[in-house]
């Protein structure tokens, strides 16, 4: 289960249940949250209730300028 947090206002464009096909756009970055700047959260757990009983499952990203699919280091600006 993947959650994407602080997506702009409207912009979600699937519901939950959707099937997602990588390379999908699902929304627009938002600046929601405790932040100065536009961001997106990302969480991927094992369970559909995101509360203590999910536990969290490992990400990585595929991108055109990673060599493979890895996580962005802390800080990193990653651009589409």
């Amino acid at each position: 289960f993947v959650l994407p947090a602080h997506l702009r206002r409207w912009t979600v464009g699937v519901r939950p249940g959707d099937r997602i096909l990588a390379g999908q756009q699902v929304g627009e970055c938002g600046n929601s949250g405790n932040s100065t700047h536009p961001h997106i959260h990302v969480q991927v757990i094992d369970a559909p209730r995101f509360d203590e009983t999910a536990r969290g499952v490992p990400l990585a990203f595929r991108h055109p300028g990673f060599p493979e699919a890895r996580v962005p280091a802390e800080s990193e600006i990653i651009t589409a």
